[in-house]
């Protein structure tokens, strides 16, 4: 009496309902925290962002600090987005961004006759329109910017022989004919202040605001220098550039290139170049031959059955008789001192010997043994390798 057959189990890999939710449940809740949590930060943090040198901004990069202190002092601050208004009064106005405004706009601010102008890294097309006899340094072969860094005054400019040593650095300038450069940097000056025309009207070039800001207001004499600048009038204009406006024709707008110095480039090159021989040097080589191990070791025994059978299914007799006669001959040879040549041995040489030693075979049967016609049975196949094996034993033991 055969046992019942265990029943059927399902042999699909294809996922159920149920699988596919226990597996992505725990996904879903993290993914449900995750907009939760940003949902909650995005609306509990809903303060406002200002760009750098902001007067409304108390971040690092802001300048409310120094307008605070300005106004301390009993100075009017005034904040627009429209430079071309002139108050009433004598007043300093700032420019953050003297570049984003149109050649009208600059004609504008030109005529107006401010009593002290600011001008925070200017282009060309502002320091032509705005304070003309200064240019970039690198007009005149020097370094186009500098890393802002502690840096002595080293000129004769009140605001800055008071302030003493402060945070300089950014787009460098060169003075002209008739500006004071201040903080020297190479061959420019992050600092230029140059007149302009009569009753004490000037203009001031920075090339960085950073000293301005709430985060570098309180190292060296970075205060000094911006109430000093910033506080020569009862009033102070404030611009708030409008960044969402486009720049106006023709200008140029910097890139990161203009403010490495010239020298880097090539440096940059050569980095490049060496970086594509090491590569070269490092990339990978084939390396010496090694062994290793087989993962399966197959009996001898097995491999010659398992060609047998592939001989048997293709019917080759042919070639499975020339495969025992050659080999036959191969181990005949050495043993009766026949020698190989072309990598086979002379076949009357090899039957002649054969003969010879085997007495009882004539030497057309050693001959019709070694090189014969293929059989034409499996039974044919059978005795002739019998008959080879025969040869072969009493060759060797005669």
């Amino acid at each position: 009496m055969t046992a019942p057959a265990p029943a059927a189990t399902p042999t699909s890999l294809a996922p159920t309902a149920g699988g596919l939710w226990r597996r992505a449940r725990w996904y879903l809740a993290v993914l449900a925290a995750l907009l939760i949590g940003a949902t909650a930060v995005s609306a509990l943090g809903q303060d406002r962002r200002y760009p750098p040198l902001d007067p409304r901004s108390y971040d690092r990069d802001g300048a409310h600090a120094v307008v605070a202190l300005l106004e301390r002092q009993g100075l009017k601050a005034e904040f627009t987005s429209d430079p071309t208004v002139t108050p009433a009064g004598p007043d300093t106005l700032v420019l953050p961004e003297p570049d984003l405004l149109s050649p009208a706009q600059l004609r504008t601010v030109a005529a107006a006759r401010h009593r002290r102008l600011v001008l925070v890294a200017p282009g060309p097309a502002a320091l032509t329109a705005l304070a003309p006899g200064i240019r970039p340094s690198d007009d005149a072969g020097g370094l186009p910017y500098a890393s802002v860094r502690s840096t002595p005054a080293e000129c004769t400019l009140p605001e800055a022989v008071r302030a003493g040593s402060a945070q300089q650095g950014g787009m460098l300038y060169t003075s002209g004919s008739r500006g004071e450069g201040c903080y020297p940097r190479g061959h420019g000056y992050p600092l230029v202040g140059i007149p302009v025309g009569d009753g004490g009207h000037d203009v001031i070039v920075l090339g960085s605001g950073a000293f301005l800001s709430n985060g570098e207001l309180a190292g060296d004499g970075d205060a000094a220098l911006a109430l000093g600048l910033l506080g020569s009038q009862p009033r102070l204009t404030w611009h708030l550039p409008d960044y969402s406006v486009p720049l106006p024709e023709g200008t140029r707008t910097k890139t990161f290139g203009d403010y490495l110095p010239s020298g880097w480039h090539w440096a940059g090159y050569q980095l490049a170049v060496a970086a594509v021989l090491a590569a070269l040097w490092r990339g990978r080589r084939l390396g010496p031959v090694i062994s290793e191990n087989l993962p399966v070791v197959v009996r001898a025994a097995e491999t010659t059955e398992g060609r047998a059978r592939l001989y048997r299914r293709a019917r080759a007799r042919g070639r499975a008789a020339e495969a025992l006669r050659t080999a036959a001959a191969h181990r005949l040879a050495p043993a009766l001192g026949i020698p190989l040549r072309a990598g086979a041995p002379d076949p009357d040489a090899l039957c002649a010997a054969v003969a010879d030693r085997s007495p009882e075979r004539p030497a057309g049967d050693v001959r019709a043994l070694l090189y014969g016609p293929p059989p034409t049975d499996d039974a044919a196949l059978l005795r002739l390798a019998d008959d080879l094996d025969a040869l072969e034993r009493q060759v060797r033991n005669p």
